[in-house]
C-alpha cells in the first residue's frame, strides 16, 4: 500500500527561483512562524502582560481565521499549479501581520517612550520610523501572499483588514481603557489579572505602569550599578 505523503505548507514556500525578488519575499513570509518563537521567549523572559496579551490575541486571531476558513472555504487562486492545502480566504499571514503592526503600533503610541536624544526632532524622527518599519513589514508580508500566488488580493485585503481591526480591538479593550479608567470594568479585570495569586507566583508585570520605557532603562542602571561594584570588587581582590 503506497505511502499518503503531503508537504507541510507551515514552512514550505514555493518561489520563482529565477527571481531575487521572489527569493526575499518567501523568506519575509516566514515573518509569522519566526514571530511565534519570539512571543514565547519574551513572555518567558521578560513576565510583562503586555507581551502575554498580544501573543494571546495573536494566537486568538490565529483560531478565528482557521474558523473563517472552514466556514467559508473559499478556495486558493486558480491556476497556480502550486497544489496548496488549505483555503485561502481570509489570508492567515496578512491577518497575523495586521494584528501584529497595529497592536504594536498602538502600544508604542499611547504607552512606550524610547530613550530621549537629547533632540525632539531627532526622537520624533525615530518613532516616525519606527512605525513606517513596522507597517512596511506588515504590507511586504502581505504584498508576498499575493506575489507567490497563494493568495487572490481579495483574501489579502480581507485578512489584512481583520488583522487590523482585531489589533485595535484587543489593545483598546485589554490596554488602553484599563490604564486611561482604572475604576472601569476593563480596569478592575486588569488589576485582578496582574494582582491574583498565580500571577504573584509567576511573576507577572506591567513595567509600563511604572516606568515609560516599561523599565529597560532602571533594569540597566541596576546592571550597571552591580557591574561596577562586582568589577572593583575583584579587582581589588587581585591586588591583595
Amino acid at each position: 500500500m503506497a505511502e499518503a505523503r503531503a508537504s507541510l505548507d507551515l514552512t514550505h514556500v514555493i518561489y520563482d527561483a529565477s527571481s531575487d525578488t521572489s527569493f526575499v519575499l518567501a523568506l519575509l513570509t516566514l515573518s509569522p512562524i519566526l514571530l511565534m518563537p519570539a512571543y514565547a521567549v519574551l513572555a518567558v523572559q521578560t513576565r510583562e502582560l503586555t507581551i502575554i496579551n498580544m501573543w494571546a490575541g495573536q494566537l486568538l486571531s490565529e483560531g478565528l481565521n482557521l474558523v473563517l476558513k472552514h466556514a467559508i472555504k473559499q478556495e486558493r487562486p486558480a491556476g497556480n499549479n502550486l497544489h496548496l492545502n488549505g483555503y485561502g480566504f481570509p489570508s492567515s499571514h496578512s491577518q497575523y501581520m495586521g494584528f501584529f503592526a497595529t497592536f504594536l503600533i498602538c502600544h508604542l503610541y499611547y504607552r512606550h517612550r524610547f530613550a530621549s536624544t537629547g533632540s525632539p526632532l531627532v526622537d520624533q524622527l525615530w518613532r516616525l520610523f519606527v512605525y513606517t518599519a513596522l507597517i512596511a513589514w506588515a504590507v511586504i508580508v502581505a504584498y508576498s501572499r499575493l506575489h507567490l500566488l497563494y493568495h487572490t488580493p481579495h483574501q489579502v485585503y480581507w485578512g489584512f483588514g481583520i488583522g487590523v481591526g482585531l489589533g485595535l480591538l484587543q489593545y483598546i479593550v485589554t490596554e488602553l481603557l484599563p490604564i486611561q479608567r482604572p475604576h472601569s470594568t476593563f480596569g478592575k479585570a486588569r488589576a485582578a489579572v496582574l494582582t491574583n495569586p498565580i500571577s504573584t507566583w509567576l511573576e507577572i508585570r506591567d513595567g509600563w505602569a511604572v516606568w515609560p520605557d516599561g523599565g529597560r532603562e532602571a533594569e540597566w542602571k541596576r546592571w550597571q550599578t552591580e557591574f561596577v561594584d562586582e568589577r572593583a570588587r575583584l579587582l581589588g581582590k587581585r591586588s591583595d
